[in-house]
């Protein structure tokens, strides 16, 4: 016989049926609950806040535009451009040393090397009558009033009266002179001719007249360009040099002489020996030694006070560059003064070529500068030597000159520009180049 099957407590209850809801007994049934949603804003706030958003996102927008026009802005600008900073000495001084020229014992002496810019003197200078030497500076004037160029005649100038009465005034006064007739012309290059390599006195009036109006209004020129020249020593008093009143130094004449070679026309004419005239004929030159181992002139002179006197030409051949050398000597007195004052001169300036020195500034390879752009350094070299003509205690300049504007990304090799080096008359060029590429900026360079 089976047992009954008892529930236990639990099982019953739960198997108990459910209570009716209408009855008084029914129990209450608590739902869960469920989560409560936020309050909704008053409408009011809810239109702040959409406010807000719009201005922040209208903001956001506007910051990436103008990042975005900036950046377009940057990475299209140009290549920036390097700097460039010379690493040379501005000055070189080239080291003294002791100079023993063969000055003359009388009377005074100088020397120059104009393309060195040196001029030495035999000792303090007063201002002495210099004769003809004169007439350097009336050429310089006359020159520098009506240029001609070295094959040209010039102007033409017809002979009157007066001129003829200056010729025979200069016969009879025992002057240098040029004969010659009313109504003939001479073209100024004539007149010229024969007042450097003549020394006629009458062309020195001739040329004074047609120039200013008249000799004394032409001395009033010669003296202001005197002045001009930096010849603080030198006072002229006539055109020709006959008026011992006519005074310089050794040392200024140079300065005028340095300028008056510089002018083809001049230059070419003081190395002649003779010239032809219509009237006149051929008349030969007064300048001693002319011709004679390298002497291209410039100008004698003599009278009783200037006793005599002479300003050199020399042209050497001074480590492999031809150089011009000029002396001046003034007061020499003896047999042949002409001649004495002309070996003195010539024993100057051939001395003092030996004196002239060369002396390396700058050589192949030598780094000049610095260019730099974006953060980076690239040197910049020499790309020949460079070698000047010296005199003891003399200094040399030099300076870059920045050529193009050099950007970021210019290859080896590419020229930035050159170094002018001067000294004296002498101006040398040496050209300079990027030893190494120039790099370009990166992006972010670029951006930022």
């Amino acid at each position: 016989m089976v047992a009954p099957f008892h529930l236990g407590p639990l099982e019953e209850a739960a198997a108990a049926p459910a209570p009716d809801s209408d009855s008084p007994a029914a129990v209450a049934v608590v739902p869960t609950p469920a989560s409560t949603p936020p309050p909704t804003p008053p409408r009011h706030q809810r239109r702040r806040t959409r406010r807000r958003t719009v201005t922040v996102l209208a903001l956001v927008v506007v910051v990436i535009l103008v990042l975005a026009a900036v950046a377009v802005v940057r990475l299209g600008a140009p290549t920036p451009v390097a700097s460039v900073t010379d690493t040379m000495a501005s000055t070189v001084h080239v080291a003294s040393a002791p100079v023993a020229l063969p000055w003359p014992t009388t009377g005074q002496a100088a020397v120059a090397v104009p393309s060195v810019g040196v001029d030495v003197t035999s000792g303090p200078e007063t201002p002495v009558p210099i004769a003809s030497l004169t007439k350097m500076m009336t050429a310089y004037v006359i020159l520098h009033d009506h240029p001609i160029l070295a094959d040209q005649d010039g102007p033409t100038i017809t002979m009157g009266q007066a001129d003829v009465d200056d010729f025979n005034n200069d016969t009879v006064e025992d002057e240098a002179n040029a004969q010659v007739t009313a109504g003939e012309v001479l073209t100024e290059r004539q007149l010229l001719e024969g007042l450097l390599v003549h020394s006629a006195n009458n062309f020195a009036d001739t040329l004074a007249t047609w120039d200013a109006g008249s000799v004394p209004a032409f001395v009033v020129k010669m003296n202001s360009t005197a002045v001009k020249l930096g010849m603080d020593q030198t006072h002229y008093a006539d055109a020709s040099g006959y008026d011992q009143d006519s005074q310089s130094t050794a040392g200024d004449l140079l300065k005028v002489a340095a300028l008056d070679m510089e002018n083809p026309a001049f230059a070419g004419i003081v190395r002649m020996s003779s010239v032809t005239l219509p009237v006149a004929g051929t008349i030969s030159t007064y300048t001693p030694l002319l011709g004679y181992q390298g002497v291209i002139g410039v100008k004698s002179g003599f009278t009783t006070a200037a006793g005599g006197c002479d300003v050199m030409g020399l042209m050497r051949t001074v480590h492999g560059v031809p150089t011009l050398v000029l002396a001046a000597v003034t007061g020499q007195t003896g047999g042949n003064v002409l001649l004495d004052a002309g070996f003195v001169a010539f024993n100057l300036a051939n001395g003092a070529s030996t004196d002239v020195g060369s002396t390396p500034l700058v050589h192949a390879g030598q780094v000049v500068a610095h260019v730099k752009v974006a953060g980076h350094t690239v040197s910049a070299t020499a790309t020949k030597a460079a070698d000047v003509l010296s005199w003891p205690g003399v200094s040399a300049e030099q300076v870059l000159v920045d050529g193009k504007a050099i950007t970021a990304g210019a290859k080896r090799g590419r020229r930035i520009g050159s170094v002018m080096i001067v000294l004296g008359g002498q101006r040398v060029v040496v050209p300079v180049a990027l030893g190494a590429d120039l790099p370009k900026p990166t992006l972010l360079q670029r951006l930022f």
